[in-house]
């Protein structure tokens, strides 16, 4: 057990980290209770209906489209033979690296009128040849179902590997073919694992900015970003971000007592056979997973490399290296901070088992769940207090700024959202520090930094370094943070691609999301070889 003075300085450096999310959360949650009549009358008499109307028509389709999608392709792979399985095992998860919002415009610039592919088909068919318009509310769905299936995927698959030729065995010796069998056996035993899958994927369509705008499709979160930046209305942007965060706290809470009823029982046994797919049925199944792997990442990434070449001598100049050497500043600086936070949680909770610590360790990773747009109100509104505060106390001379329009507010706005990616894989490697090690480290003098360069550098080095990678990656591909805090001028990769697709440019905006999606495989190839499947 601690010594209370050393238990004190670990509960209070985990309680000043937790602040990092409460105060952004409680501060646009406070907004909602302090309702400014005229506001909240001009948003539900013009702003509120088509929100809610676009938003639920957003979540319904995406919720069908991801769930089929990522359900049918995992039952595929993991319990089915068919030419390419193996292939497809790992290749399925490849839209992870693509950003949604560069898979909009990419997809836009293929299936849009005057694009390649309705091109060909006027030119081989006719002028009455055409596909449906890419741009509307079904384009949106689209978009998003294949960029976020993935999420259904990963865990579908993990729990049909496990248990789905298990079931497939039961549902015969009940009678059961392999359709009915699946429906009555497989599905219900997965069902736990599907449900938190399709809460991720509710919570990133939910958090979504950067497709939407691509699509010009008004929500929440563009809703927000307007009243900010089009209308100058801190006030609208706070009440409109109250309502987003209850929605995705509902779904949070909501995951939070799924996960808890969850449990995983294993089968036992021998490896159970594949079941054999007939050769008609082989080759439909390579065809399927073919075309989505084409659609969600073959195709838009070969848009992106056709236009890249084309612009590539025109546009690339003097700026790039600023674009590049600002996004990898940012991101490899949160990925830093995340993992020493990450790392202080996880000692501190391992340390002390009070409630209140417990609590506020938690919430301090509920930043995930949280977009990025509240997380930006939230953290700016304060800040803005503060500098008014200052302005008022030292007057003038100081040019009225002190944190605003620093780095050091997208920074906290980074570990808010971010932290969670960090805090997992960190928790699961302190797992394997036994408290018998730890004793026996301190019997021998270590203690404080030596044992952490002693004991536990050595064993969480791994998870720490995975935890850096998988938060430098999602910094690099964040675009509503970076855009609504960054200091004036101060460019990056997701920058510059928001700022050609606003204009149409998809070609000019090509170059840096090739950028962030080669940069995306890494964590996707390194999640490839964690979760691989026989």
């Amino acid at each position: 057990m601690l010594r209370k003075p050393s238990a004190l300085r670990w509960r209070s450096a985990s309680f000043l980290i937790s602040l990092v999310t409460i105060i952004p959360l409680l501060v646009v949650l406070a907004s909602f209770l302090r309702p400014q009549p005229e506001i909240w009358q001009h948003l539900f008499h013009h702003v509120l209906p088509d929100l809610l109307s676009n938003t639920a028509w957003l979540l319904l389709g995406v919720s069908i489209g991801s769930t089929m999608l990522g359900v049918s392709l995992a039952w595929l792979v993991a319990v089915c033979e068919f030419p390419g399985r193996r292939f497809f095992s790992w290749a399925l998860m490849l839209p992870l690296a693509l950003p949604a919002y560069v898979s909009a415009f990419a997809i836009i610039g293929l299936f849009d009128y005057t694009g390649p592919i309705q091109t060909l088909l006027r030119s081989s068919i006719g002028d009455q040849a055409g596909l449906p318009a890419i741009r509307s509310r079904g384009g949106v769905i689209i978009v998003l179902c294949l960029s976020l299936y993935p999420y259904l995927f990963l865990l579908a698959r993990n729990a049909f590997a496990t248990q789905g030729r298990r079931a497939l065995e039961v549902g015969q010796s009940l009678g059961l073919g392999p359709w009915r069998g699946f429906y009555k056996v497989a599905l219900p035993m997965a069902r736990p694992w599907l449900f938190g899958g399709l809460l991720l994927v509710l919570m990133e369509t939910l958090a979504d900015f950067g497709t939407v705008s691509v699509f010009n499709y008004d929500t929440f979160t563009t809703a927000i970003y307007k009243a900010w930046f089009g209308m100058f209305n801190m006030t609208a942007a706070a009440q409109l971000s109250s309502i987003l965060v209850m929605l995705v706290l509902a779904l949070a809470l909501f995951e939070q007592l799924l996960q808890r009823n969850r449990r995983y029982y294993p089968t036992g046994g021998a490896r159970l056979p594949r079941y054999q797919l007939s050769r008609p049925r082989a080759i439909a199944a390579t065809c399927f997973a073919g075309s989505i792997l084409a659609l969600a990442f073959v195709l838009p990434v070969g848009q992106l490399i056709v236009w890249s070449y084309s612009v590539f001598a025109s546009d690339f100049d003097a700026r790039y290296p600023s674009f590049v050497w600002h996004s990898v500043l940012l991101s490899s600086l949160a990925a830093l901070l995340v993992v020493i936070s990450a790392f202080i949680l996880n000692s501190t909770l391992r340390r002390t088992h009070d409630w209140p610590t417990k609590f506020a360790t938690r919430f301090a990773t509920l930043g995930y769940a949280i977009p990025g747009t509240v997380l930006a109100v939230g953290i700016y509104i304060p800040v803005a207090w503060f500098d008014q505060q200052m302005l008022a106390f030292f007057g003038n001379s100081t040019g009225g700024n002190f944190l605003r329009g620093t780095l050091l507010v997208m920074l906290l706005a980074y570990v808010a959202r971010f932290l969670a990616a960090g805090f997992n894989p960190i928790e699961s490697a302190m797992l394997r520090i036994t408290r018998s090690q730890e004793e026996a480290a301190q019997s021998m003098g270590y203690r404080g930094w030596a044992m952490f360069r002693h004991l536990h550098w050595g064993m969480l080095r791994g998870s720490m370094f995975s935890a850096a990678l998988l938060v430098f990656v999602d910094v690099m591909k964040e675009m509503p943070i970076t855009l609504m805090t960054r200091p004036f001028g101060w460019d990056t990769l997701a920058v510059r691609v928001f700022e050609m697709t606003s204009e149409g440019q998809w070609d000019r905006a090509a170059l840096p999301a090739l950028a962030l999606v080669l940069v995306g495989l890494l964590p996707v190839i390194l999640l490839s070889k964690q979760t691989q499947t026989d």
